[in-house]
């Protein structure tokens, strides 16, 4: 290969592969100075010059000043550009596939699961591969190696053998671009998710409208005979999606977002702060409020409203009681503080089922959690889920 043979390579290799012209001869002079000190046994590379001239299509190596002799030199430029273009053409791949996937970020992402080991997913996305940790999976999550897997695409990291992406089961987005899969009147704009609010494998509140009155947002995610959100919650392995209809008018909006418990009335307490008061039947507070207050709690999430749900007899749940549940359960293991609680928030463990399909190993990472508080407050989250089957 002579001097005139590694420009035109060289010049194919940047066209098809994007390579900046100019990064490569620096890449090869670079080379060109270390292969320079081998192939002479010379202890430094002090006095080894390189410089390739793309103008008269030579490459000159000089050695204190000293012209390496053609022949040698066409040896050792040779055998270098060979392992340069080779190394530049990797790293050239590696970052077409970063940016690739780079441009997904939040995106919903599909794969092949790969491996499975005690903590993490590996998924095989094409080009590269993909993380699900173990605080990204729902607890519902249940897969086998060569199974299909849908997620959302947090970050992604350049890495010597190519890019990892980090994937999340556990967000918001998950579900929302599912359904912008599903129903093809939110693809087209016709429908619009408004909102929507998630815990991750137990109940997801999606409030939708259309553009188009005589579209009905509701039956159009639904689908005919609920063929659309089965395959959501097929997709989701079980996990509880309500479908509500959005309104300006926040009273129409909370009744809406409190489905499936049937609201008597809303009286709005205060405007600015968003106040407001629920009053259900006897026979719909445990509905309104859900298990563990879940319902009441996702409804709060999704109107932006404190909420109280009453009868009119007195009793009452807020959305703010509902929402310290999981606090309250965590304070009462020992050694347990406000600080551990948000630090477990955090880490993701935001909910009692989190808490209990995780590993001592998961917990003992999150700052305040020892051995002894993280079987602690796994027993202790396995046993209000009990206690809420049973109630149930």
């Amino acid at each position: 290969m002579n001097n005139v043979e590694i420009f035109m390579i060289i010049n194919q290799i940047c066209m098809d592969k994007g390579i900046d012209k100019q990064t490569l001869f620096s890449a090869l002079e670079t080379a060109l100075v270390s292969a320079t000190r081998k192939a002479y046994q010379l202890k430094t590379a002090d006095g080894i010059e390189a410089k390739v001239d793309e103008t008269n299509k030579d490459i000159v190596v000089t050695i204190n000043g000293e012209r390496v002799p053609a022949d040698e030199l066409g040896r050792i430029a040779a055998q270098t550009a060979r392992q340069v273009i080779i190394q530049k053409i990797r790293e050239a791949e590696k970052d077409v596939v970063f940016r690739e996937f780079q441009s997904l970020v939040g995106k919903l992402v599909s794969g092949t699961v790969y491996k499975i080991d005690r903590r993490q997913i590996i998924v095989d996305v094409g080009k590269a591969e993909g993380i699900l940790p173990r605080r990204e999976q729902s607890f519902r999550d249940n897969y086998r190696q060569g199974d299909r897997i849908k997620a959302i695409l947090l970050s992604v990291t350049r890495e010597p053998k190519g890019p990892i992406l980090l994937l999340s089961r556990r967000h918001s987005d998950l579900v929302k671009q599912l359904f912008e899969l599903e129903v093809p009147e939110i693809k087209d704009g016709i429908v619009v998710i408004k909102e929507i609010v998630r815990e991750a494998g137990e109940h997801t509140k999606i409030a939708v409208a259309s553009v188009n009155e005589k579209i009905d947002p509701m039956g159009a995610c639904v689908g005919m005979r609920g063929t659309r959100i089965k395959n959501i919650v097929n997709e989701l392995q079980g996990e509880r999606i309500d479908v509500v209809r959005w309104s300006n008018d926040p009273v129409e909006f909370i009744k809406e977002a409190l489905k499936p418990a049937k609201v008597e009335e809303v009286r709005i307490l205060n405007t600015e702060k968003k106040h407001a008061e629920v009053l259900v039947d006897e026979s719909q507070l445990s509905l309104a409020i859900g298990r563990r207050g879940q319902n009441v709690r996702l409804a709060s999430k999704l109107t932006g409203w404190e909420l109280d749900v009453r009868t009119a007899e007195g009793s009452q749940m807020t959305s703010e009681q509902a929402s310290k549940s999981l606090e309250k359960m965590l304070l009462e293991v020992s050694d347990v503080d406000e600080e551990v609680v948000a630090n477990l928030k955090e880490a993701g463990f935001y909910d009692l089922n989190s808490l209990a399909m995780a590993s001592v190993d998961d917990l003992i990472e999150v700052e305040g959690v020892d051995k002894e508080i993280a079987e602690n407050i796994i027993v202790k989250a396995k046993e209000y889920l009990a206690k809420g089957d049973e109630e149930e």
